[in-house]
């Protein structure tokens, strides 16, 4: 089991937090506040160590994310090409509002899963 928590503060506010939890075979990596092209780089050693973990199914919680630019999407992109490298599955799930918009437009929720 394994457990890695973070947290970004930008002008004494949450800009983002992410946990990692590692049970058996299943990695859930849980999102909230914004994942933008300032905190995105914060997250991108965890999908490292994720695809280096190699773990059969990975579920990525966004149920408290606020909002997600290009930048956030690219990374939860990154994270699936990773994942299907090693024939690894992963579903985003919990997306709502602008981030569930987004994963839409540009028909991303119909690859990563179940989006709701």
């Amino acid at each position: 089991m394994g457990l890695v928590l973070h947290n970004l503060l930008l002008g004494g506010m949450d800009k983002m937090n992410f946990n990692l939890n590692t049970q058996d075979d299943e990695s859930v990596l849980s999102i909230a506040g914004e994942l933008d092209a300032l905190s995105v780089q914060d997250l991108r050693p965890v999908i490292e160590r994720i695809a280096g973990d190699r773990p059969p199914k990975v579920l990525v919680d966004l149920s408290k994310l606020r909002l997600i630019d290009s930048s956030g999407v690219g990374a939860i992109v990154s994270l699936f090409k990773k994942v299907k490298s090693y024939d690894g599955s992963l579903a985003v799930v919990g997306v709502h509002d602008q981030p569930l918009a987004i994963l839409r437009l540009l028909q991303l929720d119909r690859v990563l899963g179940p989006a709701s």
